[in-house]
Order: structure tokens, then sequence, then C-alpha cells
């Protein structure tokens, strides 16, 4: 006598998309999403990292996701309208300052930040006449933008 399988194999060849969808949803949901919370990539070149930044301030180019270092040497104060935003300048290697605004509505602020830190960053640069600004140094709860970060001290704010 013959026992019929619960799943038939049979089943399971005819509708294996199913299964490994079901799987890569699975997965994607179980590891947290899209969003990482682990150690953010390297920066882009060990040399300084802010290649790319240097040439959208240069070209005056705006909407550019760009990866940096540089020191802090000023804390401004908290921008509160609308989202809120913790600020800062940043000097470059490269001698040049950037306003990097960090929305602390969707990210952790950085309590700890003060002149002469250090700071990584990966965000989306938008030029103005004073250097410009890194924003977007969070995730996106919708999903629509890439996710950037601020690393301080060892730690990620992202």
């Amino acid at each position: 006598m013959r026992i019929p399988a619960v799943f038939p194999v049979k089943y399971l060849r005819n509708h294996v998309w199913i299964v490994a969808a079901f799987l890569v949803g699975y997965l994607a949901v179980a590891s947290g999403g899209c969003v990482s919370l682990q150690k953010p990539p390297a920066i882009e070149n060990a040399a300084g990292g802010n290649e790319a930044l240097v040439r959208a301030m240069a070209a005056r180019q705006s909407h550019v996701e760009v990866q940096g270092r540089g020191l802090v040497t000023r804390v401004l104060t908290p921008d509160r309208d609308g989202s809120r935003h913790q600020r800062f300048i940043v000097s470059l290697d490269s001698g040049q300052t950037i306003l990097i605004a960090h929305n602390i509505d969707l990210a952790q602020s950085i309590d700890a930040l003060r002149e002469g830190d250090r700071i990584e960053f990966k965000g989306e640069y938008e030029w103005n006449p004073k250097g410009g600004i890194i924003h977007w140094t969070h995730h996106d709860p919708s999903g629509r933008h890439l996710p950037g970060w601020i690393q301080h001290n060892g730690q990620i704010y992202q």
C-alpha cells in the first residue's frame, strides 16, 4: 500500500517559482529588510574618500550620492522647522567645508558630537554657493532613496 505525500514532488516542481518567491520574501523580512544595521561599506578610497564629493562640488552638481570623511569644525543649533535636523560643518582634507544635515526624526541623534571629532558619512550632496549640504544620512522609511549613514567614534547612525 502506498502512502500519499502531503506535498507531492510534482506540485513543487510545477510551482517552484512560488516557493522561491516565498523564500526570498521570508529571508528579506527575517534579515530586517533592505536596510543593513551592519558597519557601512568602506569609504570609496582610503586616501581620502572625498573624490566624488569634491568633483560634485566643483561641478555644482546636486542629487549626487557621495561618501566622505572629515573633521567637525562647528556644531550648529538643530533645525526644528519641519523635520528636525542635527546640523554641523565638516572640513574635508581638501580644505573645503560642507554642511551636514542629519534627520533626527528618522535617525538617532549623535549626542556626543564635538568640534574636532572625525566622522565618516554617506548621503546625498546638494550644491549651494556656500559649499553645499549633505543630507539623507539615514534610512528612507518609504524605501525610495538609498540609505545613508554617519560613523562617529565607531558607532553608526542611520
